[in-house]
């Protein structure tokens, strides 16, 4: 049997389990709020990008496995470091939220320690500094861009379906780069620019599935005879593209695990983000958004 003839002519109650679902909801984005407000305070683990540190680019003579790496630089007593390798190269960025002192430069200790602890010839091909000031304008415009992103979906659904469906869909977008950001504030995982393209991004796969519900709801409107149909419409519009919904999760979480497992220390945070955030987006287009529109349309609780 095809798998879309398992999940086929399903008759799942999704507005009747809303309750349930925002008591999910509101916990979820209580962390998210928490999360957003130890990032605005500085107090979340926030990469290099935008705290201020110290960016080096190193070549070494040989290959240097990733791992023999990090372990001089710890050995040295250098924590907090990202280290990316350039693809098909022996070299390596490697970024610190150490900067320089009055005694000595972060250049200078991460070469102290690579010279004591790994034995292998290298050569410093460039260093900057990021200010802290620059990390908190980028942190400002990564905001920026988020909030952008949300005035743009409510603008296009309320265009394409009706103003209601468009603060609805931005109600769902909001709660997931919310969850998201609560959840990796939660998991202590790194918050850097990847952080934020994976945020937008799963603002992006969340409108398209809540407009693939939308799109359903719209045609079937046309059949219901009362108001109190309206409930049964938008659980019948979900279970029509259930099938539809639940194989397009499935096949994007395949790709993005393949990442996951396989893409190395670091796709790792990127990829992780991406996957939870098609988690969140799935369920927000059918426990969020269509039932926001029922309680918009029909006032009950």
């Amino acid at each position: 049997m095809a798998f879309t003839e398992i999940i086929k002519n399903t008759k799942i109650d999704f507005v009747g389990q809303r309750r349930v679902a925002f008591i999910i909801s509101t916990v979820l984005v209580l962390l998210g709020l928490v999360g957003f407000v130890m990032v605005s305070m500085g107090k979340a683990n926030m990469s290099v990008d935008f705290t201020g540190g110290t960016n080096l680019h190193i070549k070494f003579d040989r290959i240097i496995p990733t791992a023999d790496l990090r372990n001089a630089l710890s050995a040295g007593g250098l924590k907090d470091i990202q280290i990316q390798r350039i693809s098909g190269t022996r070299e390596f960025i490697i970024k610190t939220k150490m900067s320089d002192s009055k005694d000595e430069r972060t250049q200078d200790r991460v070469s102290r320690s690579l010279t004591t602890n790994l034995q292998a010839k290298f050569e410093i091909l460039g260093a900057n500094m990021v200010e802290p000031s620059v990390g908190e304008s980028l942190k400002r415009n990564a905001i920026i861009a988020i909030v952008l992103a949300l005035v743009c979906i409510i603008i296009y659904i309320a265009w394409r379906f009706t103003f209601i469906f468009g603060i609805a869909a931005t109600i769902a977008t909001l709660h997931d780069v919310l969850v998201l950001l609560g959840v990796f504030y939660l998991l202590g995982r790194e918050m850097n620019i990847l952080f934020i393209t994976a945020l937008l991004t799963t603002a992006g796969y969340s409108l398209t599935d809540t407009v693939v519900v939308f799109d359903r709801i719209r045609e079937n409107r046309a059949k219901m005879k009362s108001r109190e149909d309206f409930g049964d419409i938008i659980n019948a519009s979900i279970n029509e593209v259930l099938s539809r919904t639940i194989i397009t999760s499935v096949t994007t979480l395949l790709a993005i695990g393949a990442i996951l497992v396989l893409g190395g220390e670091v796709l790792f945070d990127f990829s992780l983000a991406l996957f939870i955030g098609v988690l969140i987006g799935t369920y927000s287009s059918v426990f969020v958004a269509s039932p926001l529109i029922f309680l918009w349309r029909s006032k009950a609780v």
